[in-house]
């Protein structure tokens, strides 16, 4: 995989982790999260080596946006086996 397709596939699963998890909750501006995390995955340096954000060396987001991003993580991250199931399971066998 190239490290243009592997920008374009992290950024639609944070899309849908995100839509996930503003389907259920209203505390956060869903646009403005994707807006965010699609411009930090587009500027990223480390994207041909990481694996997942969390596991990167460097954290680019912003305190209030990594916030943010770590609550529709751990809620979405979970949820994400039943509504999109081949994803789930790439991610785990990854991690």
């Amino acid at each position: 995989m190239n490290i243009e397709s592997k920008r374009l596939k992290e950024i639609d699963i944070v899309k849908l982790m995100i839509n996930l998890y503003c389907c259920h909750h209203n505390d956060i501006n869903e646009k403005e999260l994707i807006d965010y995390a699609t411009l930090r995955i587009k500027k990223c340096p480390m994207i041909k080596d990481k694996t997942f954000c969390s596991r990167c060396k460097i954290h680019c987001y912003e305190k209030n946006m990594q916030e943010q991003i770590k609550k529709v993580m751990r809620y979405s991250g979970p949820r994400m086996i039943f509504h999109h199931p081949i994803l789930a399971i790439k991610h785990i066998m990854k991690g």
